[in-house]
């Protein structure tokens, strides 16, 4: 199966996992946002966007890593995560 077919099976699967810390909600947010836009850009959202912060900080900490890479660590997460690690 290719990356694109594993990645989109990954992001049903990841609909359905329990619920999980906040730090690995922002890990999958991350990672999904390299894989499908690339880089962050813009500015880092501040004041009281604590939200906001949170992901553009996990986002920013996968800068330089390629859509292939990004999908397939998310794959490698939703995988890990499905079967409770």
């Amino acid at each position: 199966m290719e990356i694109d077919d594993r990645f989109a099976a990954a992001i049903e699967r990841a609909k359905g996992l329990p619920r999980q810390p906040n730090e690995r909600l922002l890990e999958l947010y991350a990672l999904y946002k390299q894989a499908t836009v690339g880089d962050v850009a813009g500015d880092r959202p501040g004041g009281f966007d604590f939200v906001g912060a949170a992901k553009y900080d996990a986002w920013e900490r996968r800068r330089g890593m390629t859509t292939d890479q990004a999908k397939q660590a998310y794959v490698e997460l939703v995988d890990r995560l499905a079967t409770g690690g």
